[in-house]
Protein backbone atom coordinates (compact mmCIF):
# COMPACT_ATOMS: atom_id res chain seq x y z
CA UNK A 1 0.00 0.00 0.00
CA UNK A 2 1.41 3.84 -0.99
CA UNK A 3 1.76 6.35 1.38
CA UNK A 4 -0.22 9.28 1.35
CA UNK A 5 1.17 11.83 -1.11
CA UNK A 6 -0.09 15.61 -2.28
CA UNK A 7 1.04 14.39 -5.82
CA UNK A 8 -0.97 11.08 -6.16
CA UNK A 9 -3.79 11.45 -9.06
CA UNK A 10 -6.98 9.57 -7.71
CA UNK A 11 -7.90 8.20 -10.92
CA UNK A 12 -4.80 6.24 -10.26
CA UNK A 13 -5.84 4.28 -7.85
CA UNK A 14 -8.06 1.27 -9.16
CA UNK A 15 -10.40 0.15 -6.35
CA UNK A 16 -11.72 3.39 -5.88
CA UNK A 17 -12.45 4.33 -9.48
CA UNK A 18 -16.04 5.11 -9.53
CA UNK A 19 -17.20 2.25 -11.91
CA UNK A 20 -15.05 0.00 -10.10
CA UNK A 21 -16.44 0.58 -6.76
CA UNK A 22 -19.89 -0.16 -8.53
CA UNK A 23 -18.84 -3.31 -10.11
CA UNK A 24 -17.62 -4.77 -6.54
CA UNK A 25 -21.22 -3.66 -5.16
CA UNK A 26 -23.32 -4.90 -8.00
CA UNK A 27 -21.16 -8.69 -7.40
CA UNK A 28 -21.94 -8.81 -3.66
CA UNK A 29 -25.65 -7.82 -4.73
CA UNK A 30 -25.60 -10.63 -7.20
CA UNK A 31 -24.81 -13.04 -4.50
CA UNK A 32 -26.68 -11.84 -2.09
CA UNK A 33 -29.52 -12.45 -3.82
CA UNK A 34 -28.54 -15.32 -5.14
CA UNK A 35 -28.20 -17.43 -1.93
CA UNK A 36 -30.80 -20.20 -1.43
CA UNK A 37 -30.29 -20.77 1.91
CA UNK A 38 -29.00 -19.30 5.06
CA UNK A 39 -25.34 -21.27 4.69
CA UNK A 40 -25.35 -19.91 1.01
CA UNK A 41 -25.73 -16.47 2.29
CA UNK A 42 -23.12 -16.88 5.19
CA UNK A 43 -20.63 -17.65 2.56
CA UNK A 44 -21.79 -14.57 0.43
CA UNK A 45 -21.30 -12.35 3.43
CA UNK A 46 -17.53 -13.51 4.00
CA UNK A 47 -16.59 -13.08 0.31
CA UNK A 48 -18.30 -9.79 0.45
CA UNK A 49 -18.26 -7.82 3.42
CA UNK A 50 -15.05 -9.98 5.20
CA UNK A 51 -12.01 -8.49 5.81
CA UNK A 52 -10.60 -9.53 2.21
CA UNK A 53 -13.35 -8.94 0.87
CA UNK A 54 -12.93 -6.73 -2.39
CA UNK A 55 -15.01 -3.59 -0.71
CA UNK A 56 -13.16 -4.07 2.28
CA UNK A 57 -9.48 -3.61 0.27
CA UNK A 58 -11.09 -0.62 -1.90
CA UNK A 59 -11.09 0.67 2.04
CA UNK A 60 -8.35 0.44 3.00
CA UNK A 61 -6.93 2.33 -0.25
CA UNK A 62 -8.56 5.53 0.98
CA UNK A 63 -5.53 5.97 3.02
CA UNK A 64 -3.33 6.36 0.18
CA UNK A 65 -5.64 9.13 -1.37
CA UNK A 66 -4.35 12.92 -0.61
CA UNK A 67 -6.68 14.56 1.96
CA UNK A 68 -8.54 16.49 -1.08
CA UNK A 69 -9.56 13.02 -2.38
CA UNK A 70 -10.75 11.19 0.51
CA UNK A 71 -14.16 12.48 1.06
CA UNK A 72 -15.66 11.89 -2.34
CA UNK A 73 -13.51 8.19 -2.41
CA UNK A 74 -15.10 7.18 1.23
CA UNK A 75 -18.67 8.29 0.27
CA UNK A 76 -18.44 6.30 -2.64
CA UNK A 77 -17.53 2.91 -1.23
CA UNK A 78 -19.28 3.43 1.80
CA UNK A 79 -22.50 3.64 0.16
CA UNK A 80 -21.97 0.47 -1.37
CA UNK A 81 -20.79 -1.02 1.59
CA UNK A 82 -24.24 0.24 3.20
CA UNK A 83 -25.60 -0.96 0.40
CA UNK A 84 -24.94 -4.29 0.44
CA UNK A 85 -25.34 -4.64 4.17
CA UNK A 86 -28.89 -4.09 4.06
CA UNK A 87 -28.90 -6.39 0.74
CA UNK A 88 -28.03 -9.28 3.50
CA UNK A 89 -29.99 -8.27 6.08
CA UNK A 90 -33.03 -8.34 4.06
CA UNK A 91 -32.01 -11.65 2.57
CA UNK A 92 -31.79 -13.02 5.90
CA UNK A 93 -35.26 -12.01 6.77
CA UNK A 94 -36.36 -14.08 3.66
CA UNK A 95 -34.27 -16.95 4.03
CA UNK A 96 -35.28 -17.47 7.56
CA UNK A 97 -38.78 -17.41 6.94
CA UNK A 98 -38.52 -20.05 4.50
CA UNK A 99 -36.32 -21.96 6.37
CA UNK A 100 -39.38 -21.80 9.10
CA UNK A 101 -41.62 -22.91 6.72
CA UNK A 102 -40.15 -25.55 5.35
CA UNK A 103 -39.56 -27.15 8.92
CA UNK A 104 -43.26 -26.79 9.61
CA UNK A 105 -44.08 -28.30 6.32
CA UNK A 106 -41.45 -31.28 6.46
CA UNK A 107 -41.95 -32.02 10.40
CA UNK A 108 -45.46 -31.59 10.37
CA UNK A 109 -47.82 -33.97 12.54
CA UNK A 110 -50.96 -35.80 10.21
CA UNK A 111 -53.50 -35.47 12.97
CA UNK A 112 -55.97 -37.53 10.98
CA UNK A 113 -53.92 -40.70 10.26
CA UNK A 114 -55.12 -43.58 12.57
CA UNK A 115 -53.29 -43.16 16.65
CA UNK A 116 -53.60 -47.12 16.74
CA UNK A 117 -50.81 -48.37 14.59
CA UNK A 118 -48.30 -49.11 17.32
CA UNK A 119 -49.99 -51.48 19.57
CA UNK A 120 -50.85 -50.24 23.17
CA UNK A 121 -49.21 -52.01 26.03
CA UNK A 122 -50.58 -53.31 29.30
CA UNK A 123 -49.24 -53.94 32.38
CA UNK A 124 -49.20 -58.15 33.62
CA UNK A 125 -51.86 -59.14 34.82
CA UNK A 126 -50.41 -61.21 37.59
CA UNK A 127 -49.22 -57.35 38.59
CA UNK A 128 -52.58 -56.22 38.54
CA UNK A 129 -53.72 -58.66 40.38
CA UNK A 130 -51.85 -58.46 43.35
CA UNK A 131 -52.39 -55.08 43.12
CA UNK A 132 -56.09 -55.57 43.43
CA UNK A 133 -55.12 -57.97 46.70
CA UNK A 134 -52.81 -55.32 48.47
CA UNK A 135 -55.69 -52.93 47.81
CA UNK A 136 -58.27 -55.46 49.57
CA UNK A 137 -56.29 -55.41 52.42
CA UNK A 138 -55.22 -52.09 52.92
CA UNK A 139 -58.82 -50.67 53.12
CA UNK A 140 -59.02 -53.55 55.92
CA UNK A 141 -56.28 -51.50 57.91
CA UNK A 142 -53.22 -53.66 56.97
CA UNK A 143 -50.12 -53.39 55.44
CA UNK A 144 -47.90 -54.11 52.84
CA UNK A 145 -44.30 -55.93 54.04
CA UNK A 146 -41.73 -56.95 51.09
CA UNK A 147 -38.19 -58.80 51.92
CA UNK A 148 -35.11 -60.28 49.74
CA UNK A 149 -35.85 -63.27 47.61
CA UNK A 150 -32.53 -64.64 48.56
CA UNK A 151 -33.04 -65.21 52.14
CA UNK A 152 -30.81 -67.12 55.04
CA UNK A 153 -31.96 -70.65 55.62
CA UNK A 154 -32.43 -69.53 59.45
CA UNK A 155 -35.04 -66.97 58.30
CA UNK A 156 -37.01 -69.62 55.74
CA UNK A 157 -36.31 -72.54 57.70
CA UNK A 158 -35.55 -72.47 61.27
CA UNK A 159 -37.68 -69.49 62.26
CA UNK A 160 -40.86 -71.38 61.02
CA UNK A 161 -40.16 -74.42 63.09
CA UNK A 162 -39.22 -76.17 59.82
CA UNK A 163 -37.04 -79.30 61.84
CA UNK A 164 -33.25 -79.93 60.62
CA UNK A 165 -34.57 -83.05 58.38
CA UNK A 166 -37.58 -81.42 57.15
CA UNK A 167 -37.68 -82.95 53.24
CA UNK A 168 -38.58 -78.93 52.19
CA UNK A 169 -34.76 -78.61 53.26
CA UNK A 170 -33.69 -80.73 50.37
CA UNK A 171 -32.63 -80.18 46.52
CA UNK A 172 -35.76 -81.48 45.50
CA UNK A 173 -37.26 -78.62 46.55
CA UNK A 174 -35.14 -75.79 47.68
CA UNK A 175 -32.74 -73.95 45.18
CA UNK A 176 -29.45 -73.65 47.20
CA UNK A 177 -27.06 -70.98 46.45
CA UNK A 178 -23.67 -71.46 46.73
CA UNK A 179 -21.00 -71.98 48.42
CA UNK A 180 -23.36 -73.68 51.04
CA UNK A 181 -21.59 -72.55 54.26
CA UNK A 182 -23.45 -69.11 53.48
CA UNK A 183 -26.55 -71.12 53.85
CA UNK A 184 -28.30 -68.64 51.67
CA UNK A 185 -31.61 -69.98 49.56
CA UNK A 186 -33.69 -68.45 47.33
CA UNK A 187 -37.16 -68.20 49.10
CA UNK A 188 -39.45 -71.36 48.95
CA UNK A 189 -42.31 -68.84 50.42
CA UNK A 190 -43.34 -64.89 51.71
CA UNK A 191 -43.03 -66.39 55.26
CA UNK A 192 -39.53 -65.03 56.06
CA UNK A 193 -40.87 -61.80 55.42
CA UNK A 194 -43.44 -62.43 58.10
CA UNK A 195 -40.55 -63.49 60.50
CA UNK A 196 -38.81 -60.19 60.01
CA UNK A 197 -41.21 -58.21 60.66
CA UNK A 198 -42.05 -59.44 64.31
CA UNK A 199 -37.88 -59.83 64.99
CA UNK A 200 -38.18 -55.67 64.36
CA UNK A 201 -41.61 -54.54 65.18
CA UNK A 202 -43.88 -54.95 68.20
CA UNK A 203 -47.17 -56.05 67.95
CA UNK A 204 -50.00 -55.65 66.78
CA UNK A 205 -49.27 -56.44 63.28
CA UNK A 206 -51.08 -56.92 60.34
CA UNK A 207 -49.28 -56.84 56.84
CA UNK A 208 -49.85 -58.88 53.93
CA UNK A 209 -46.33 -60.32 51.98
CA UNK A 210 -46.92 -60.76 48.41
CA UNK A 211 -43.70 -61.71 46.01
CA UNK A 212 -41.72 -64.38 43.76
CA UNK A 213 -40.52 -67.40 45.37
CA UNK A 214 -39.11 -70.52 43.87
CA UNK A 215 -39.15 -73.98 44.40
CA UNK A 216 -37.97 -76.96 41.90
CA UNK A 217 -40.66 -77.67 39.66
CA UNK A 218 -40.46 -78.57 36.37
CA UNK A 219 -42.40 -75.59 34.02
CA UNK A 220 -45.16 -77.23 33.20
CA UNK A 221 -49.03 -76.31 32.57
CA UNK A 222 -49.82 -76.21 36.45
CA UNK A 223 -46.85 -75.62 37.77
CA UNK A 224 -43.50 -73.22 37.49
CA UNK A 225 -39.99 -73.13 39.19
CA UNK A 226 -40.76 -69.19 40.22
CA UNK A 227 -44.06 -68.15 40.58
CA UNK A 228 -45.93 -65.17 42.69
CA UNK A 229 -47.30 -66.03 46.57
CA UNK A 230 -49.20 -63.76 48.97
CA UNK A 231 -49.22 -64.79 52.61
CA UNK A 232 -50.74 -62.79 55.38
CA UNK A 233 -49.92 -62.45 59.48
CA UNK A 234 -51.82 -61.05 61.89
CA UNK A 235 -50.38 -60.71 65.42
CA UNK A 236 -52.35 -59.52 68.63
CA UNK A 237 -54.29 -59.91 71.47
CA UNK A 238 -56.82 -62.86 71.58
CA UNK A 239 -56.42 -63.95 67.71
CA UNK A 240 -58.33 -67.41 66.70
CA UNK A 241 -59.45 -69.35 63.98
CA UNK A 242 -63.07 -67.61 64.10
CA UNK A 243 -60.93 -64.29 63.12
CA UNK A 244 -59.07 -66.07 60.65
CA UNK A 245 -62.01 -67.25 58.60
CA UNK A 246 -63.67 -63.99 58.57
CA UNK A 247 -60.31 -62.27 57.12
CA UNK A 248 -60.55 -64.74 54.48
CA UNK A 249 -64.51 -64.93 53.48
CA UNK A 250 -64.49 -60.93 53.30
CA UNK A 251 -61.05 -61.02 51.42
CA UNK A 252 -62.82 -64.09 48.75
CA UNK A 253 -66.07 -61.47 48.72
CA UNK A 254 -64.03 -59.04 47.78
CA UNK A 255 -62.36 -60.81 44.67
CA UNK A 256 -65.25 -62.64 43.67
CA UNK A 257 -68.57 -61.15 45.12
CA UNK A 258 -71.35 -61.85 47.32
CA UNK A 259 -71.52 -64.92 48.72
CA UNK A 260 -68.69 -66.97 48.12
CA UNK A 261 -67.35 -68.53 50.88
CA UNK A 262 -64.50 -70.69 52.94
CA UNK A 263 -64.21 -74.19 54.40
CA UNK A 264 -61.44 -75.29 56.37
CA UNK A 265 -60.34 -78.75 56.19
CA UNK A 266 -57.28 -80.30 58.82
CA UNK A 267 -54.25 -80.14 57.66
CA UNK A 268 -50.35 -80.14 58.88
CA UNK A 269 -47.76 -77.25 58.29
CA UNK A 270 -44.75 -76.68 60.55
CA UNK A 271 -45.30 -73.28 61.37
CA UNK A 272 -49.02 -72.90 62.28
CA UNK A 273 -51.04 -75.45 64.81
CA UNK A 274 -53.84 -76.04 64.53
CA UNK A 275 -53.65 -75.57 60.44
CA UNK A 276 -55.92 -76.24 57.75
CA UNK A 277 -56.24 -76.29 53.91
CA UNK A 278 -58.53 -73.86 52.66
CA UNK A 279 -61.33 -74.93 50.09
CA UNK A 280 -63.25 -72.00 48.19
CA UNK A 281 -66.70 -72.36 47.35
CA UNK A 282 -66.89 -73.18 43.43
CA UNK A 283 -67.02 -69.25 41.89
CA UNK A 284 -68.77 -70.77 38.74
CA UNK A 285 -71.62 -72.86 40.18
CA UNK A 286 -71.81 -71.48 43.75
CA UNK A 287 -71.56 -74.99 45.34
CA UNK A 288 -75.28 -74.96 44.21
CA UNK A 289 -77.30 -77.62 42.59
CA UNK A 290 -77.93 -79.12 39.58
CA UNK A 291 -75.08 -76.48 38.29
CA UNK A 292 -72.69 -78.52 40.24
CA UNK A 293 -73.23 -81.99 39.00
CA UNK A 294 -71.96 -80.55 35.42
CA UNK A 295 -69.48 -77.42 37.12
CA UNK A 296 -65.93 -78.14 35.24
CA UNK A 297 -64.78 -75.58 36.97
CA UNK A 298 -65.16 -77.79 40.38
CA UNK A 299 -65.27 -80.98 38.62
CA UNK A 300 -68.89 -82.05 40.47
CA UNK A 301 -67.42 -80.96 43.79
CA UNK A 302 -68.49 -77.61 44.84
CA UNK A 303 -65.67 -76.53 46.12
CA UNK A 304 -61.75 -75.57 45.03
CA UNK A 305 -58.90 -75.80 47.18
CA UNK A 306 -56.97 -72.94 46.95
CA UNK A 307 -54.54 -72.56 49.83
CA UNK A 308 -52.92 -72.86 54.02
CA UNK A 309 -54.03 -71.42 56.85
CA UNK A 310 -53.73 -71.94 60.59
CA UNK A 311 -53.04 -70.27 64.02
CA UNK A 312 -49.20 -69.34 64.31
CA UNK A 313 -47.35 -71.96 66.09
CA UNK A 314 -45.99 -70.22 69.90
CA UNK A 315 -42.51 -71.68 68.77
CA UNK A 316 -42.58 -69.51 66.20
CA UNK A 317 -43.92 -66.66 67.82
CA UNK A 318 -40.63 -67.19 70.19
CA UNK A 319 -37.92 -67.69 67.50
CA UNK A 320 -39.24 -64.33 66.20
CA UNK A 321 -39.04 -62.72 69.93
CA UNK A 322 -43.26 -62.55 70.78
CA UNK A 323 -44.61 -63.37 73.51
CA UNK A 324 -47.02 -66.62 73.23
CA UNK A 325 -48.24 -66.14 76.48
CA UNK A 326 -49.32 -62.58 75.84
CA UNK A 327 -50.17 -62.78 71.47
CA UNK A 328 -51.28 -65.13 69.49
CA UNK A 329 -51.96 -64.75 65.55
CA UNK A 330 -53.29 -66.44 62.55
CA UNK A 331 -51.48 -66.87 58.61
CA UNK A 332 -52.74 -67.61 55.43
CA UNK A 333 -50.66 -67.85 51.97
CA UNK A 334 -51.92 -68.51 48.40
CA UNK A 335 -51.01 -68.72 44.69
CA UNK A 336 -51.43 -65.62 42.70
CA UNK A 337 -51.04 -67.44 40.17
CA UNK A 338 -53.73 -69.85 40.75
CA UNK A 339 -56.09 -66.94 41.54
CA UNK A 340 -55.61 -65.69 38.10
CA UNK A 341 -56.15 -68.51 36.45
CA UNK A 342 -59.39 -69.65 37.84
CA UNK A 343 -60.37 -65.88 37.86
CA UNK A 344 -59.80 -65.36 33.96
CA UNK A 345 -60.13 -69.39 32.75
CA UNK A 346 -56.63 -69.69 32.09
CA UNK A 347 -55.47 -73.63 31.84
CA UNK A 348 -52.12 -73.10 31.23
CA UNK A 349 -49.61 -71.63 33.81
CA UNK A 350 -46.91 -71.12 31.11
CA UNK A 351 -49.14 -69.15 28.94
CA UNK A 352 -49.04 -66.78 32.33
CA UNK A 353 -45.25 -66.83 32.64
CA UNK A 354 -43.50 -66.88 29.28
CA UNK A 355 -43.72 -63.14 27.98
CA UNK A 356 -46.19 -63.19 25.09
CA UNK A 357 -47.29 -59.88 24.66
CA UNK A 358 -50.65 -61.85 22.91
CA UNK A 359 -51.49 -62.92 26.67
CA UNK A 360 -50.96 -59.79 28.07
CA UNK A 361 -52.82 -56.85 26.27
CA UNK A 362 -55.91 -58.40 26.24
CA UNK A 363 -56.40 -57.61 30.28
CA UNK A 364 -55.91 -54.15 29.83
CA UNK A 365 -55.29 -52.22 32.76
CA UNK A 366 -57.25 -53.00 35.65
CA UNK A 367 -58.17 -50.08 37.93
Amino acid sequence: MSGPSSDYDPVEVTPLRADEVEKMRDDALAAVATAGDLAALKQARQEHTGDRSPLALANREIGALPPQARKEAGRRVGQARGAVAKALTEREQVLEVEREQRILAEESVDVTLPWDREPRGARHPLTTLQDRIEDVFIAMGWEVAEGPEVEAEWLNFDALNFGPDHPARTMQDTFWLEPAAAALVLRTHTSPVQARTMLTREPPIYIVCPGRVFRTDTLDATHAPAFTQVEGLAIDEGLSMADLKGTLDHFWESMFGAGITTRFRPSFFPFTEPSAEVDLVCIACRGEQPAVATCRTCKGEGWMEWGGCGVVNPRVLVACGVDPERYSGYAFGMGIERTLMVRHGINDMRDIVEGDVRFTVPFGMEI
